[in-house]
């Protein structure tokens, strides 16, 4: 294979009936890494909503058991990119998300905005960061694969397009953006636990983290802005990776989510269906698609 033989692939399917096969091959062989930190990122993000960071601090889930969350989240989100959404292990996966999800009070509208983190995040990460930047087919088949995924979970109000996604994400967080002390918690949790997975580098790699971050997460936290070298260094380090990477073979196998040295809590492996958090629920959390309804791309 060559470089670009992935692309060239993609370029062949249609992104509203092959998004799943589209989004596979973008984020398990052309992205990889670059998918992890993006959606690291994209939650992340989602803490400066004070509705948000303040529910997820109420929960203790991210200060108390930070590991196991992040391992729960990216093995669940990443069960259906895997066995698509018609498939058994896929529609556990959902299920556990909902039933999870509807246990507390979260709003429509704030559902919607981690949604669009999601999409957006992983474009804007490869637009400064990856070896090539998202094609136009596989930005509408990432828009086509989220839609999917909020219909199953009963969100309402689905952007559309790439752009829709962008426009309602940049929206939410210019009129919601703010501070938080749980909301801090929780952010401090998640860069203590990312910048533990490096031992004595850890305190180099929150620096590191700390520098990715855009000035309305800083303000949002109250953290003091990083100095102008840092960030550079940083971003250049980066971008010298993303050079590096333009010249290596494609990635024949899919890279999935299990596979990241930073999940660490099932060293033993791990059942879909017993992860996460198992709360007493106040609504079904069932996939809310009827199958046989909703299989494309899958």
């Amino acid at each position: 294979m060559r470089r670009y033989d992935w692309l060239r692939e993609i370029r062949r399917l249609d992104p509203e009936r092959d998004f799943l096969r589209i989004y596979r091959i973008t984020a398990t062989h052309e992205f990889p890494w670059d998918f992890t930190r993006a959606l690291e990122l994209a939650l992340y993000r989602t803490y400066a909503v004070p509705s948000i960071g303040r529910l997820l601090a109420e929960t203790a889930e991210l200060t108390d058991r930070t590991q196991k969350r992040y391992d729960d989240t990216a093995l669940l989100l990443d069960g259906v990119v895997e066995h698509g959404f018609d498939s058994d292990d896929g529609r556990t996966a959902i299920r556990r998300i909902n039933q999870m999800h509807r246990s507390y009070d979260i709003s429509n509208e704030d559902m919607r905005y981690v949604l669009c983190t999601f999409v957006v995040m992983p474009k804007r990460w490869l637009d400064e960061y990856g070896w090539r930047r998202l094609s136009a087919h596989e930005q509408q088949a990432v828009a086509a694969y989220y839609r999917t995924l909020g219909r199953h979970m009963g969100i309402s109000g689905l952007p559309q397009t790439y752009e829709d996604f962008e426009q309602c994400l940049d929206a939410y967080e210019q009129a919601h953006f703010g501070w938080d002390e749980g909301a801090r918690r929780v952010s401090d949790a998640t860069l203590d636990l990312m910048a533990g997975w490096y031992g004595p580098l850890a305190p180099v790699v929150r620096g590191a983290s700390m520098a990715l971050l855009d000035d309305s997460l800083l303000d949002a936290f109250r953290y003091e802005r990083p100095k102008p070298a840092v960030q550079k260094t940083v971003r250049t380090a980066l971008k010298l990776r993303a050079r590096a990477v333009r010249l290596m073979p494609p990635r024949r196998t899919p890279h999935y989510a299990r596979q990241n040295p930073e999940i660490k809590g099932y060293p033993n492996g791990f059942r879909l269906a017993e992860l996460g958090t198992f709360p007493a629920s106040r609504r079904t959390g069932s996939c809310l698609v009827p199958h046989g309804e909703d299989s494309a791309g899958s």
